[in-house]
């Protein structure tokens, strides 16, 4: 299985741990997968084709569509600072779920190539919550030698 949404189903549904990445209440785990394909449409996306434009030669740049890029990060940004007003700590509420696994890479990278700005406060305090947990920090810490060949 080679996309995580499915493996972390996957492991859901065959070796649950002590959190539940996916809440047992059908509307909640619906939403839940919602909010992780949110985080990988409009953040992780867009987020690739800016930087997927920095690799490609400088005669077959695509500027207009950089910027609809970064205009759909910067309105997803928005989407998500209403959403944790809404809802709380991490993006289900109280609860770390699946949606928040999508969303460390999705804001971390997102944040690279389109800084949040002074109106993006909860996102800014939930990306910061994100990077604090201890999974986050192990992931980064084992991707360090090669955090500088990011294009962002």
């Amino acid at each position: 299985m080679p996309e995580a949404t499915i493996i972390i189903e996957y492991l859901a549904l065959h070796y649950p741990g002590k959190s539940a990445l996916i809440p047992a209440d059908p509307d909640l785990a619906l939403e839940t997968r919602l909010r992780d394909r949110f985080y990988d449409l409009y953040l992780h996306e867009p987020m690739q084709k800016i930087v997927g434009d920095k690799l490609r030669p400088a005669d077959a740049r695509d500027p207009h569509g950089v910027k609809q890029a970064r205009e759909r990060i910067v309105t997803a940004f928005g989407m998500v600072e209403r959403h944790l007003e809404q809802r709380g700590p991490w993006a289900m509420g109280e609860a770390y779920t699946m949606a928040d696994c999508a969303a460390s890479p999705a804001l971390y990278y997102a944040g690279r190539v389109q800084p949040l700005g002074d109106q993006h406060g909860r996102v800014k305090a939930y990306l910061a919550r994100l990077v604090e947990r201890p999974s986050f920090a192990r992931v980064f810490e084992e991707a360090g030698p090669y955090l500088a060949m990011f294009p962002g």
